[in-house]
């Protein structure tokens, strides 16, 4: 574990919000072991948002070294922004597809030998990279995303079925695989995800009758789909929040390691008499004399502010409970029952660690862990271990 002291003697400056420590070679055990569970489909890696807000730059190359070689984002500029930390042979897929600006400027890097591929979302996206694929001559590498239930992205069946009977519908395209999405995956019991399956083999059974995409590959399981059972792995998986160790099985036993540790410093310590007031809106008053610390993180830090009143942070083996709100860049904690030594300024608080995961905090700020991690800001000093 490094202190601050540590990482101020290490580098020009102290943390302001806290440390993120984010550990890679638990990112590279997470790629591990769910490769191992899906047999011989290919598994690749979700790494959109920068990597679930934990870099992907950084994340890319781990993933890499553990022969990643399909990774997926969620925008164009997105791709472009990680071609310089793809491995030879890798490629960038682009989940939303040809919005914007993205036609132009993905044919462009295609010509110039990127390996980055658009998602093809509806009919209108099939048509413009068709055209594309006209224009300059040459065929165009293409995912097709089908919708099997989820109402977000893909083509609706009947558009499949169209397709499919039409000949000239993908010409000029090099169709990858076909892809559709997982809506209710992390509840392993609901309905839905069968009725997903059902519709995603209709779709093949439709294509193929047609002869079309008779070399493409198919893919369906998300992280949480992949331990639905071989029936959902297909020929490629795309795993994401579990390989940042969020648990793709909530309600059980978490078996992804844990990639973040957080932690914000006291900046103040001081007692309190009963009946005085904590932080905005007055909405604690100490029932009796206290000590409280202030910590140096907030909102501002992605510390969600609906964790005020009932969030928590840890120093040492004690639960310090926040009171009051939680403001842009602090918060106040009680520390009433800690030993006068331990809860001095400058003094570490675990907000994200062995006592509190990422699920952990989610559930107490009423949210999931996904947005806990895509929301951790920029102020805190990132430490990346291993990879």
């Amino acid at each position: 574990m490094i202190s601050f002291s540590e990482l101020a003697d290490a580098s020009p400056g102290t943390p302001s919000a806290g440390l993120l420590e984010i550990d890679l070679d638990a990112v590279r055990a997470n790629y591990r072991l769910l490769r191992g569970l899906v047999g011989n489909a290919v598994c690749g890696g979700v790494v959109k948002a920068d990597s679930y807000g934990l870099g992907a730059d950084r994340v890319v190359p781990a993933l890499a070294r553990e022969g990643c070689r399909h990774f997926f984002v969620a925008h164009a500029d997105e791709a472009l922004a990680l071609l310089p930390c793809l491995p030879n042979g890798g490629i960038l897929y682009v989940l939303n597809g040809l919005t914007g600006d993205a036609v132009p400027e993905i044919a462009r890097r295609l010509a110039e030998g990127a390996p980055v591929v658009p998602v093809l979302n509806s009919l209108g996206h099939v048509i413009v990279w068709r055209e594309a694929a006209a224009r300059l001559g040459r065929v165009l590498p293409a995912v097709l995303q089908i919708d099997t239930g989820m109402s977000r992205l893909g083509l609706a069946p009947v558009d499949v079925a169209a397709v499919a009977g039409d000949g000239a519908a993908f010409a000029g395209l090099d169709i990858r695989f076909v892809m559709s999405h997982l809506a209710c995956a992390d509840e392993p019991l609901h309905p839905a995800s069968a009725a997903q399956l059902g519709a995603f083999n209709a779709a093949r059974d439709v294509l193929a009758r047609h002869g079309a995409f008779a070399g493409a590959r198919w893919s369906l399981a998300n992280s949480s789909g992949i331990f639905l059972g071989a029936g959902y792995h297909f020929d490629l998986v795309r795993p994401g929040a579990a390989l940042y160790g969020l648990n793709p099985q909530p309600g059980g036993d978490n078996p992804m390691r844990a990639v973040v540790r957080l932690r914000a410093r006291i900046i103040q310590t001081r007692s309190i008499p009963a009946g005085s007031h904590v932080g905005y809106g007055y909405t604690f008053e100490s029932t009796g004399a206290a000590r409280v610390a202030t910590l140096s993180v907030g909102y501002a830090d992605g510390w969600p502010r609906s964790l005020s009143g009932r969030g928590a942070a840890w120093l040492g083996d004690h639960r310090l409970p926040i009171l009051g709100r939680v403001s842009m860049d602090s918060v106040v904690v009680d520390v009433s029952h800690v030993p006068a030594g331990l809860a001095v300024a400058d003094a570490p608080v675990e907000l994200i660690g062995g006592h509190q995961t990422v699920d952990d905090v989610a559930e107490a700020a009423g949210t999931i862990g996904y947005e806990i991690l895509t929301s951790l800001g920029r102020r805190y000093r990132r430490v990346y271990i291993g990879g």
